[in-house]
């Protein structure tokens, strides 16, 4: 890696500059600069080996993030995504969040939890001690599956035990933390739970039914922080307007599913660029929002004593470096280089900022000046392009909507219409 996060007027570069600079900054090969630029990348061989009745791709755009400082080291960061503005507005929270410093992050240990279901057990609190008197018995042959793992100084850790009730009568959940290193784990964490499943049987004496990973990734959290100057942010009302922003979302779960969805808008689009599962970070999000047993924020925002804006956010981060389709997709390949992590738990930890940088943003434009005001100028030009128009057009026609603030597909198409009349 060389150079900075730091470019202004990104955005007004031509898509050939831009590549360029990205291409400069990560040290991406020839082969992998023209990937990037092509749109089949995904060939239909790799794609039809990846999932089943393959009929095609389907591309999205591939933006970068720009102004990232994290623990002190710039970064780029691959967005893929449908939805405008996205990429804009969480490069414009880097910017200010870098007047501040930057982002400082932290994350555990890459531990995931495998779920062993054990049924028709008599006396369940007796059985729930016979699997910890069992313990490395049960941990032993959980390694045995994945020796690799182990040697990596991964593998099963640790274990416990608890019983449920429900309708259909006590169960005895047995949990694996499986120190996953720098795959997600769900293929290491789904063998281990099905390899131990006989032994906690005859040790209680009940019958294993579930044998799975859970995607509440509790034991593997991931954690950003950051200060932005009230300068920044366009004084201290501004400050204010954004705690009590916050404060609303907090407060009002309806209000907090949208708070939370501006988080995932950047989280998402990472994830979804270096081919992680976003389904298991989005479902881990939205369940880890709700354990206190009220939805609720994910971030934290709160004004200090020199008037400054803090924030703060802790979630689920269940992500790899290597496996599935991360090595085999060719442009998931190339957005980890871009990145520059050299570990799951640094890349949870990049990701993590991200979503407080796409907060930040989305909270400020609220507080400070409405959210349609970035958002419906670029959403005016996909109406254009809805509409018929091309090149040049595209820009002349949502800008003309933005000046009469009439976003919508049938205005697009009279204006269109009108300039090919005068045009003819």
């Amino acid at each position: 890696m060389t150079g900075t996060s730091a470019l202004p007027g990104f955005y007004k570069l031509s898509l050939e500059e831009r590549i360029r600079k990205v291409r400069e900054f990560a040290s991406l090969t020839d082969g992998e600069t023209n990937l990037l630029k092509n749109m089949g990348a995904l060939n239909f061989k790799l794609a039809d080996r990846m999932i089943e009745n393959v009929v095609g791709v389907f591309p999205v755009p591939l933006g970068i993030g720009v102004n990232f400082l994290i623990n002190g080291k710039d970064y780029l960061i691959p967005m893929a995504i449908e939805e405008p503005s996205v990429v804009a507005a969480a490069s414009y929270a880097a910017k200010m969040a870098r007047e501040g410093g930057g982002f400082f992050t932290t994350s555990t240990t890459p531990v995931m939890i495998g779920q062993i279901q054990t049924v028709g057990i008599r006396d369940p609190h007796r059985a729930r001690m016979s699997v910890y008197a069992h313990k490395e018995e049960i941990l032993k042959k959980a390694n045995e599956q994945d020796p690799l793992l182990v040697s990596l100084g991964g593998g099963a850790k640790d274990l416990e035990a608890k019983i449920i009730h429900t309708a259909s009568g006590d169960m005895l959940i047995t949990e694996l933390h499986v120190d996953c290193r720098d795959a997600m784990g769900a293929n290491a964490v789904n063998t281990m739970a099905e390899a131990v499943a006989p032994v906690i049987e005859r040790i209680t004496g009940g019958r294993v039914y579930l044998r799975i990973i859970s995607n509440l990734a509790t034991r593997r959290l991931s954690r950003a922080y950051t200060t932005i100057p009230k300068e920044a942010l366009g004084g201290e009302e501004v400050v204010d307007g954004i705690t009590h922003a916050y404060h609303f979302a907090a407060s009002d779960p309806y209000r907090a599913a949208t708070h939370n969805k501006g988080i995932l808008n950047g989280i998402i689009a990472v994830v979804l660029a270096t081919c992680n599962d976003h389904r298991a970070i989005e479902a881990g999000a939205h369940a880890y929002a709700s354990r206190t047993g009220c939805y609720t924020t994910l971030s934290f925002w709160e004004k200090n004593e020199e008037g400054d804006l803090t924030g703060s956010i802790e979630i689920p981060m269940a992500l790899g470096t290597i496996g599935g389709a991360i090595t085999t997709h060719p442009i998931a390949k190339i957005a980890i280089k871009i990145l520059g992590v050299k570990s799951a738990n640094e890349l949870s930890e990049v990701v993590t900022a991200v979503g407080l940088a796409q907060n930040l943003a989305a909270l400020r434009a609220l507080a400070a000046e409405g959210i349609q005001r970035g958002h419906m100028r670029l959403h005016a030009r996909n109406i254009a392009i809805a509409a018929g128009a091309t090149d040049e057009l595209i820009d002349i026609i949502s800008e003309q909507m933005v000046k009469e603030h009439k976003i919508r597909a049938d205005r697009a198409k009279q204006i269109l219409e009108n300039y090919r009349k005068r045009e003819s």
